[in-house]
C-alpha cells in the first residue's frame, strides 16, 4: 500500500514538470513578445549611443593602460622562476587590492568603474599569462584588436544605423511622468466622487490605472541618473542638443518624485477603512473637482512645453485655480458642523462610552477561596471560558474600535478632512515643479511660446501619443 501511494505520488511530480515543461515554449513567447512591444527598438538595437561611447572608451583606456602596465612588470620581473613567480604574485595582489579600493569613489565609480573593472581584468590577463608565455608582446596586441574591432562593431552600428539617444529617452520620460501624474490626480477625484456609482471591476482597473501612473514617476531615479550620465557622452544628434543641461532634468525628477508622494498619500485616501459618506462628499464634489482639473491643466501644459522645446504660456497659473480654491475654502466654511459637530452630541456621545467602560470594570469579580478540587474544576472551566472569550475579543476589537470612531458626529467628515488637505497640499508643491521647468526652460533656451502653438500641440499629440509610450522602458536603463 505505501509503495503505491508513493508511486502515485512520483507519478502526479511528473506529470506536473511535464506540464510545465510544455507551456514552458508559450510562456517564453509571451514574455519576448511583451518586452519588444513595450519597446520595439529593443528588437533591433538596445545599447544607447552613450552607454556606447561610455562603455568604449572604459574599456579602450583600461586596455591600454593594463597593457602598458603589464608590459613594464615584465620588463621589471628578473628571470628566474621563484623571484619571478612572486614578484608576479605580489604585483598582481597590489594592483588588484589598489584597483578595488579606487572603485569605491563616488567619481571614480560614477563615471568609470566598468574602465577599471576591464584594466584589472586585463592586466591580469597578460601578467599571469606571461609567467609561461614568452613572447607576452603577441598577447597584447590580440586584446587590443579585439578591443578595436568590438567597439568598432558598436560605434558603427549604434552612432549610424540603429541610433537610440538616451537623451531623447530622458526627455521623452520626463514628459510622460508628468502626464501620468496629472492622469492620476483626475483618476483619484473621479473615483472619490464616483465611489458608490461603480462596480467591482471597475473599481479595480481604475486603481490599477492610477497606480501606473505615479509608478513609473517613484521608480525613476536611478534611470534618470543613468540616463543623463549616457546622455552627457553624446555628440550633437540635433538642433535642440547644444550643450543640453541634462543634471536639470534629473533635478526636475526628484521634484516630480516629491510631487508623486503626495499623489500616493491621495490615493490612500481611497483605500482607508473609514471613509466620508456619499451624502458628504457630494457637497464638496464640485470645487475639489474643480482644483483638480485646473491642477490637471497646468500639468499638461508642462509636459507639452517640454515635448515641443518651448516655455510656457504666460496664462500658465490662471484665476480660475484661484477661484476654485477660494470656493472649496467657502464651502467648507459654510458646513462647520460636519467637521465640528455640536457640543451636545459629544457629551451625549463620550458619557456613553464612559457608562460602557464602567459597566465593564464593575462585572468583574473577585474570586474566593474554596477546597483544591473544587478550585481544580473552576480553574479548567475558567481557562476555556478565558480562552473563548480571548478569541471573541480578537474578532470583536476592531469592530468595536470601529464603532467607537463612527460613534462621534463629527468623524464622518474627517477622512474628507485629510483628503482635501492633501488636495492642497498638490496645489502647494505645484509651484515647485513650475519653478523647476521654468529653469529647466531657461538652462535649455527653448524658444518663446506663441499664441498658435496650442492648437498645434492638440493635433502633434494625438499623432505621436503611442510613440512616446514607448520611450519609457520598464525593465531598468540599458
Amino acid at each position: 500500500m505505501a509503495l503505491l501511494i508513493k508511486y502515485e505520488k512520483t507519478k502526479n511530480g511528473v506529470n506536473l514538470v511535464a506540464m510545465r515543461m510544455r507551456g514552458l515554449p508559450g510562456v517564453l513567447w509571451k514574455t519576448s513578445w511583451k518586452v519588444g512591444h513595450e519597446d520595439p527598438r529593443r528588437v533591433v538595437h538596445a545599447i544607447k549611443v552613450g552607454a556606447t561611447l561610455c562603455k568604449g572608451l572604459n574599456r579602450g583606456l583600461g586596455t591600454i593602460l593594463a597593457g602598458s602596465l603589464a608590459l613594464l612588470v615584465e620588463c621589471i620581473a628578473a628571470p628566474g622562476d621563484i623571484f619571478r613567480a612572486v614578484f608576479i604574485g605580489a604585483t598582481v595582489f597590489l594592483i588588484g587590492a589598489a584597483s578595488t579600493y579606487i572603485r569605491f569613489f563616488p567619481y571614480i565609480k560614477k563615471n568609470y568603474d566598468y574602465g577599471v573593472v576591464i584594466f584589472l581584468l586585463t592586466f591580469n590577463l597578460i601578467t599571469v599569462s606571461s609567467y609561461r608565455v614568452e613572447n607576452v608582446w603577441k598577447i597584447a596586441q590580440e586584446r587590443f584588436y579585439t578591443i578595436a574591432i568590438g567597439c568598432g562593431i558598436c560605434l558603427l552600428m549604434s552612432l549610424l544605423i540603429f541610433p537610440n539617444w538616451s537623451g531623447e529617452d530622458l526627455h521623452n520620460s520626463t514628459v510622460l511622468k508628468l502626464e501620468g501624474l496629472a492622469k492620476s490626480i483626475e483618476a483619484c477625484i473621479n473615483e472619490y466622487f464616483n465611489e458608490m456609482e461603480t462596480n467591482g471591476d471597475q473599481q479595480k482597473s481604475s486603481e490599477d490605472f492610477i497606480y501606473k501612473g505615479y509608478k513609473a514617476v517613484l521608480d525613476s531615479k536611478s534611470s534618470d541618473e543613468t540616463l543623463a550620465l549616457h546622455a552627457s557622452w553624446e555628440p550633437r544628434h540635433s538642433r535642440h542638443c547644444y550643450t543640453y543641461p541634462w543634471q536639470q532634468y534629473v533635478k526636475l525628477g526628484a521634484v516630480l518624485r516629491h510631487f508623486g508622494y503626495t499623489v500616493v498619500a491621495l490615493h490612500g485616501c481611497l483605500q482607508t477603512e473609514i471613509q466620508a459618506p456619499l451624502s458628504v462628499r457630494v457637497l464638496f464634489k464640485d470645487p475639489c473637482t474643480r482644483v483638480a482639473s485646473e491642477v490637471t491643466k497646468v500639468l499638461m501644459e508642462l509636459a507639452n512645453s517640454i515635448r515641443h522645446h518651448r516655455h510656457c504660456s504666460p496664462e500658465l497659473l490662471s484665476d480660475h485655480l484661484h477661484e476654485a480654491l477660494k470656493d472649496l475654502n467657502n464651502a467648507i466654511k459654510s458646513q462647520p458642523r460636519l467637521f465640528l459637530g455640536s457640543n451636545q452630541t459629544q457629551a451625549t456621545n463620550m458619557i456613553a462610552l464612559a457608562a460602557a467602560a464602567a459597566g465593564q470594570k464593575h462585572s468583574v469579580s473577585l474570586s474566593t477561596v474554596k477546597t483544591d478540587t473544587s478550585a481544580l474544576l473552576e480553574w479548567k472551566s475558567k481557562r476555556s471560558n478565558e480562552k473563548s472569550k480571548e478569541a471573541e475579543r480578537k474578532f470583536l476589537r476592531p469592530s468595536l474600535s470601529k464603532l467607537a470612531i463612527t460613534s462621534l458626529e463629527f468623524s464622518e467628515a474627517l477622512p474628507f478632512a485629510a483628503f482635501a488637505s492633501l488636495l492642497l497640499e498638490i496645489v502647494a508643491r505645484l509651484d515647485l515643479v513650475i519653478e523647476e521647468v521654468e529653469e529647466l526652460g531657461r538652462s535649455a533656451n527653448f524658444k518663446e511660446f506663441k499664441p498658435g502653438d496650442e492648437i498645434v500641440e492638440r493635433v502633434q499629440q494625438k499623432e505621436c501619443a503611442l510613440n512616446l509610450e514607448n520611450h519609457l522602458p520598464s525593465h531598468g536603463v540599458e
